[in-house]
């Protein structure tokens, strides 16, 4: 495993649709791998393998335990839920983003393996926006504004 170079949003790559996974190799087990640990290093709940440079179809989110997901799609959603969100890609900022509250996705295990998940509330709003990083998509492009440095603030004395 590998920590690997998080872009930031001025690169070109993270404005780029990714390609389905096709090979279900070593390769994809060492991206997988390396996706967790530069997470891990980063303190992120979700990590897209375009936002390191490789555009596949693949991202790892750590909420409640690591979930890996390869060519991902939504199954179904429904609900909403606003609240503030970040992106590692976009250091020290966070965005109003409207999201569905529950989501369900069908996607690839490592080995090829098809499984279904569901997630709500936070979970949701994680497999959304890397989902969004599949497609090019980053959370500017959809918020309704940033937050100021005083919400930001009260944000972080709660936690």
């Amino acid at each position: 495993m590998a920590l690997r170079t998080i872009l930031t949003d001025d690169d070109p790559a993270l404005r780029k649709r990714s390609r389905e996974v096709t090979n279900f190799d070593r390769r994809l087990h060492t991206l997988l791998d390396d996706l967790a640990e530069t997470l891990e290093d980063a303190n992120g709940a979700g990590l897209a393998a375009p936002q390191v440079g490789v555009l596949r179809r693949v991202f790892v989110v750590n909420i409640d335990g690591l979930i890996e997901l390869v060519n991902p799609r939504i199954a179904c959603s429904d609900g909403e839920q606003e609240g503030s969100e970040g992106c590692l890609s976009i250091p020290g900022k966070l965005g109003f983003v409207t999201r569905p509250d529950h989501v369900t996705l069908e996607a690839q295990d490592r080995h090829g393996k098809t499984f279904t998940v569901e997630g709500e509330g936070l979970l949701a709003r994680a497999f959304c926006h890397e989902l969004d990083h599949l497609n090019g998509i980053l959370y500017t492009d959809i918020m309704d504004r940033f937050l100021t440095v005083e919400e930001i603030a009260e944000l972080e004395k709660e936690e």
